[in-house]
């Protein structure tokens, strides 16, 4: 069955849109690299090439004006503007990698792309701009010159351009007045010898240069151009010189070799962890072509028929209970029937198969958080040069790996973070040079595992935050009232910075201050079941922790009754179980608490603060079970019924019309057909610490 050509042009769009996001990318890098290497031929090749992909990608898909764009953008995109207007050629690139990300949203909402006129404006000024004497020294355009080297002499041009040496292309025309051409050639061959090491020479021998006119050269130097071009210019024998830096082969097949060599250099830091578990070992004698082996290694999947197979592995998970469960009813009631041992080692032999594909489905979705972290630079610089500040980024645990739907939804919440962290924790170079801290101030990026969870950390160096300041902000904007304010601790203060509306900053600029960039990170880790703590020290900055799982598909919980219903709770989030009798439980403030070493515990009982209605009729129990459960820093203790053991759960989302309130975050089913609902913790315990009456949950 053939497909229609719309859905043909549709695949291809879609697979554009995802490869223009990772050259957009890799011209933000381009672009702060040559903030500080302006002259970096390397950095300027790549963008070129990023550039080139773009405009030929855009062209096979019908955005011509994209395309247009690209094809005005490659005329400025040379060594010789860079070298002479480094500072505007680094702003060039960063405004247009802006300007087709506009371009490019736009297409993607099937709307009207913009005009980029930022962009048009500084092509127009770099390409009228005069060039500076440097540029006008070496290069002489009336000296034509084709330095058409062979594909081996492109090789050593490369090799010397990788090993560090500065190669030039030299054009010198020989004085049309010089009677003995051959012993002209003979001369400027040796200043060229003299000079440095000659790769290429055209011609190649005297006799070919009788009837030469201009003898072309590629030269590897460590000497300045303006003595190179001063030894060339032999009286009487050379006219005109034309010298200008060479750059690296931009042959399919130059880029194909490096970007392997990237990739194997990529491989060998990682390790061999990989290979070991994929189970298939390489055999480099049986391989195929380099070409064929990069292609076959990468395939662009959906994420749509990822969550469709793991949907279905979570099935196959609730079926493995079910048989289980049969298995054992069959065991009781025929414990020596001989096929119980066959049922037995069949069920033992799925199990272990099913896990492995679960364990190899989770691993699909994993992604390095480095796909997160490489979109900061460009916000730090962005931001920091908005606020006239001085800031680097620091990024460590780019490795870790988490799922990519948690890592797509942690995007904006660390956007916030960052921006904030630039805005208002860094200090001016002054205040920071005053208080003995150096001018340039530090944001450090970390991520890691704990546990089941993955920990993503935003840290900076600069003013910490004031309790005390904050407490008198919240209550000059109607937050909270004066003597709840003093009831405050320092961290429930620290956590104000989280209430909507809430902002420290004196005024509202383009960057923050109108308090909803802090709310949003609150409310996204609420939606992930994760947490977010914060710890500062004055005049040493502030440290925030972002904890997620580190998938949504399937977690290990606790599973417990409470009123004759099932409820489970994360494992992660589980600190101690202990048992209690009634007379040890004591009421605070109309809140029943527990004193548990030294420690005061509110508890919570789901069928008092719920409304939860009892579906059997329990017996008065002279001990309770009692779930101490901690969510950041704080503790709280659930008072349950019973406890029937740990269970890894698949979740299932539940509809909004048939769980209205936000205290279940979903629910699973075991193989008896038994529904279990999943308890929000931060959910639980924001409405427990704030006093108001929970909602139905069931």
């Amino acid at each position: 069955m053939s497909r229609l050509p719309e859905d043909r042009g549709g695949e291809l769009r879609a697979l554009f849109f995802e490869s223009a996001n990772e050259l957009l990318q890799s011209l933000n890098e381009a672009g702060l690299e040559l903030e500080s290497r302006p002259a970096d031929e390397e950095v300027i090749r790549r963008v070129r090439r990023a550039v080139h992909t773009l405009k030929g990608d855009s062209a096979a898909c019908g955005f011509h004006k994209l395309s247009e764009l690209a094809h005005e953008l490659e005329d400025v995109l040379t060594p010789q503007i860079a070298h002479a207007r480094g500072a505007d050629f680094a702003d060039l690139v960063l405004t247009a990698a802006d300007s087709f990300g506009a371009m490019l949203t736009a297409y993607q909402r099937k709307a009207e792309p913009p005009a980029v006129e930022a962009l048009h404006a500084l092509i127009r000024k770099l390409l009228d701009a005069p060039a500076s004497p440097k540029t006008v020294g070496p290069v002489l355009p009336q000296l034509p010159a084709q330095f058409a080297w062979t594909e081996y002499e492109q090789l050593m041009i490369s090799e010397a351009v990788h090993r560090g040496e500065t190669v030039y292309n030299v054009a010198l025309r020989i004085d049309p007045n010089s009677l003995m051409r051959a012993a002209a050639f003979q001369l400027i061959r040796n200043v060229l010898h003299g000079s440095g090491t000659v790769i290429a020479l055209r011609p190649e021998d005297n006799v070919a240069a009788a009837t030469v006119e201009i003898v072309e050269a590629a030269l590897a130097s460590s000497q300045p151009e303006e003595r190179l071009l001063q030894r060339c210019r032999i009286p009487s024998i050379v006219s005109d010189v034309r010298l200008e830096r060479a750059s690296t082969a931009e042959t399919p097949d130059h880029e194909l070799l490096g970007d392997l060599l990237e990739a194997q250099a990529a491989k060998s830091v990682a390790g061999v962890a990989v290979t070991t578990e994929s189970g298939a070992a390489t055999n480099p004698s049986t391989s195929g072509s380099a070409a064929t082996a990069v292609a076959e290694s990468t395939l662009r999947v959906d994420a749509a028929r990822i969550d469709a197979v793991m949907n279905l592995v979570g099935e196959l998970i609730i079926g493995k209970s079910m048989l289980n469960r049969t298995l054992t009813e069959f065991d009781q009631k025929h414990s020596r029937d001989p096929l119980r041992a066959k049922l037995a080692d069949a069920m033992a032999f799925q199990a272990r198969i099913l896990d492995e594909l679960h364990k190899c489905v989770l691993k699909i979705r994993m992604v390095p958080v480095e796909q997160l972290f490489r979109r900061f630079p460009r916000v730090v610089r962005d931001v920091a040069k908005q606020c006239g500040k001085d800031v680097a980024l620091e990024l460590t645990g780019q490795n870790t790996d988490m799922d990519k739907g948690i890592l797509d939804a942690l995007s904006e919440p660390l956007m916030h973070l960052v921006r904030n962290a630039v805005d208002h924790g860094i200090e001016p170079a002054g205040e920071r040079l005053t208080a003995g801290k150096p001018a340039r101030g530090t944001v450090h990026l970390n991520a890691y595992h704990q546990g089941t969870q993955v920990v993503i950390e935003v840290r900076d160096d600069g003013r910490g935050m004031d309790p005390a300041h904050l407490r008198t902000q919240a209550v000059e904007k109607g937050i909270l009232k004066l003597e709840e304010a003093k009831r405050l601790t320092d961290q429930d203060t620290l956590n104000l910075i989280f209430e909507s509306g809430f902002s420290t900053a004196s005024e509202v600029t383009e960057v923050s201050g109108r308090g909803i960039g802090m709310d949003v990170v609150r409310t996204v880790l609420d939606r992930l079941k994760g947490t977010v703590h914060i710890a500062s020290q004055r005049g040493r900055g502030t440290t925030i922790q972002l904890r997620a799982p580190l998938t949504l598909a399937s977690i290990q919980t606790l599973l417990f009754r409470v009123g004759g219903r099932l409820f489970a709770v994360p494992l992660s989030s589980v600190v101690e179980i202990t048992r209690i009798t009634a007379p040890e439980i004591h009421r605070i403030d109309q809140r029943e608490v527990l004193r548990l070493r030294d420690q005061i515990l509110t508890l919570v009982r789901l069928d008092h603060l719920s409304r939860l209605r009892s579906i059997d009729t329990q017996p008065v129990r002279k001990k309770h079970f009692v779930i101490v459960i901690g969510a950041a820093e704080k503790r709280f203790g659930l008072l349950v019924d019973s406890l029937v053991g740990e269970e890894e759960l698949v979740i299932k989302a539940l509809p909004a019309e048939i769980v209205s309130s936000d205290l279940v975050s979903g629910a699973s089913i075991l193989g008896d057909g038994t529904v279990v609902l999943i308890l929000n913790v931060p959910a639980v315990l924001s409405r427990t610490s704030r006093g108001t009456p929970l909602g139905a949950i069931a």
